[in-house]
């Protein structure tokens, strides 16, 4: 069924909003289950279109996977294929994950390549690279990837070119149980590793350095499957902080990590919002009229992330001056900006470089999401902008974002899906 969101915008946020689990942290633990013996249980877990696709690859492979609430149960000891159809390929990019975690556990591994959001050209060389050096043969033909690991996975040192998050996920799956040990240089640092590591610990693994830029992973023969939190979706609490922002709102955002968001804070406190965190809360107080936001970079973490900048650029849409975005992790991040210029928006983008001049007011436009981010930007935008607007697109959002209008809603805002 297709869905839109219609929002009456205009209206003041208040109260207070849970966070949900983290959806980049969920997707690959739930590829990581592959590799355990044994029941786990991945707690705070989002119902996510992708994290349904993430369970039907799972099922698909041969084991056993089910949602009680918010948690998934997943039992692996019944894994009997090595390969992964089209179909579920393409239903998201994360799916390629599973490809370290089928060659640990089967050998073999046989799959597509990924679909998900058009971002432009996301190449998985240094994943198909890593596994090279790992010791598995990789043979690409007629779009399908072949790995083979007939001798077994050997640890090798890896040195990435670029601190990818994916080709640093697949190497830890891979390496977790081969013979030996493996270093990864200028390895991503984003905390979804962090928690990917975490859970492998939990269950049997040696990993060391998870969130530096080396990691160490001596191989082990087997991991039992164990119980584990997903962390709380740092993307999430970066949109509702937009949305409280672009409203002249003053709302709590319930259940953070404070230093996953070390980047993303200042921000808004340089174009004039009152932020104060205590014990896993976050209080969120902003002007009627926000200041222009200093210049704004994506980078790999610790860095400003380009998830992030979608909301961050509707917020900056109503900012009391000029604001520039330079994106440096994906080609096509901008698309939200033509959506954004329909509800009023002053944008003028060249290349990788957004330049966002404040207006005094958005106004209620018909428009289309053409990605996951860019959707919370269009519907962050929408909140503030004066009468009605309709987002189509929204089966992008429901990628990334859990019951998002009933969200919205609890906090004051005027959202329907229909």
């Amino acid at each position: 069924m297709v869905s839109r969101f219609v929002v009456c915008g205009g209206n003041k946020l208040s109260g207070s909003a849970e966070v949900q689990g983290s959806k980049n942290s969920a997707l690959p633990l739930l590829a990581a289950t592959v590799l355990l013996n044994g029941e786990s249980v991945l707690y705070n877990c989002p119902d996510l279109s992708d994290v349904d696709a993430s369970m039907r690859i799972l099922r698909y492979l041969g084991c056993e996977a089910k949602r009680e609430g918010s948690a998934l149960v997943i039992k692996s000891s019944g894994v009997c294929r090595d390969d992964i159809p089209d179909c579920l390929m393409r239903e998201m990019r994360s799916s390629i994950v599973f490809l370290g975690a089928v060659l640990s556990r089967c050998g073999r591994a046989a799959m597509t390549f990924p679909g998900g959001c058009e971002l432009g050209p996301r190449p998985i060389d240094l994943h198909l690279k890593a596994l090279r050096t790992l010791g598995a043969e990789v043979v690409e033909r007629h779009g399908v990837i072949e790995c083979n690991a007939r001798n077994g996975l050997r640890g090798a040192k890896i040195a990435l070119s670029f601190p990818s998050v994916g080709a640093t996920e697949n190497i830890i799956l891979a390496a977790v149980t081969a013979d030996g040990t493996t270093t990864v240089t200028n390895a991503a640092r984003e905390p979804e590793i962090t928690d990917l590591c975490e859970f492998l610990n939990s269950a049997g693994a040696r990993i060391y350095g998870a969130g530096e830029g080396v990691i160490v992973i001596d191989g082990v023969e087997s991991l039992s499957g164990v119980n584990h939190t997903i962390i709380p979706d740092r993307i999430v609490a970066a949109t509702l902080m937009s949305a409280a922002a672009v409203t002249g709102s003053d709302i709590e955002i319930e259940g953070i990590i404070q230093a996953h968001l070390g980047s993303i804070i200042p921000i808004f406190e340089e174009s004039g919002c009152d932020i104060k965190c205590e014990c896993g809360s976050m209080r969120v107080k902003a002007p009627e009229r926000l200041g222009a936001m200093p210049y704004i970079r994506t980078m790999p973490y610790p860095g400003f992330p380009t998830d992030a900048q979608p909301p961050v650029m509707a917020a900056a849409a109503l900012c009391d001056g000029t604001s520039v975005f330079a994106e440096s992790i994906f080609e096509n991040r901008f698309k939200h900006a033509d959506g954004l210029i329909r509800l009023g928006a002053d944008i003028k983008v060249e290349n990788k470089v957004a330049v966002v001049k404040g207006v005094k007011s958005l106004y209620g436009a018909r428009i289309e999401a053409q990605d996951l981010r860019g959707a919370a930007g269009l519907i962050v935008a929408a909140l503030a902008a004066e009468g009605k607007s309709e987002i189509g697109g929204i089966e992008y959002l429901e990628r990334g974002y859990e019951n998002f209008e009933i969200l919205l809603s609890s906090l004051g805002a005027e959202v329907l899906k229909v």
